[in-house]
């Protein structure tokens, strides 16, 4: 199987993804959609991406690399960069959910092309590592640094999806810290 390299259409098809799921959300990211946005026949995305799912872990790629991007940038010693990690990760999932929700559908792009899952585990590995600097003493950090993500993806979750403004829950850090701390005793 070959790799497909950049092209301006290729690059039209997958930046016009990415508008209509932040703008309508995955329900709407149909390839009937993206190919009226970029002006171009129905087989022309065919090209590039065998598959819809192809293109939409192409359009996931991006929404990785942005997460990455806000997780690579959290500051401060462990802990505190655990919690500066975790409150990016609420901020991308409260900006982009559409495209948060679309990085975890896991049955959708499993298998779709661009090794998402090995370009999203050094994200979890960056969180294990905090963990692990954090409480240096604990026996398995990876396991700890899953619970603590978990919970953290949960909250994140309820963000993305508007459930926390029910509950009036605006401010997020005292919550974060109490998790992040919880799950580094």
């Amino acid at each position: 199987m070959s790799t497909v390299t950049s092209s301006p259409l290729r690059d039209r098809l997958v930046q016009a993804g990415v508008e209509l799921l932040e703008e309508e959300g995955l329900g709407n990211l149909t390839l009937r959609a993206i190919t009226r946005r970029t002006g171009v026949s129905h087989g022309a995305p065919r090209r590039y991406f065998p598959t819809h799912n192809a293109l939409l872990a192409a359009i996931a790629a991006t929404g990785l690399e942005d997460l990455s991007a806000r997780l690579q940038a959290a500051e401060g010693i462990p802990e505190e960069g655990l919690i500066d990690a975790a409150l990016r990760y609420l901020g991308f999932a409260a900006e982009r959910p559409g495209m948060f929700e679309l990085l975890f559908r896991h049955d959708l792009l499993e298998g779709a092309g661009g090794n998402l899952r090995s370009r999203s585990l050094p994200l979890f590995q960056h969180f294990a590592d905090l963990v692990a600097q954090a409480r240096p003493s604990t026996p398995d950090p990876r396991d700890r640094a899953i619970a603590l993500w978990t919970n953290i993806h949960g909250l994140a979750t309820l963000r993305a999806t508007r459930a926390l403004d029910l509950l009036g829950t605006t401010n997020l850090t005292p919550l974060v810290q109490q998790i992040v701390r919880s799950h580094l005793r």
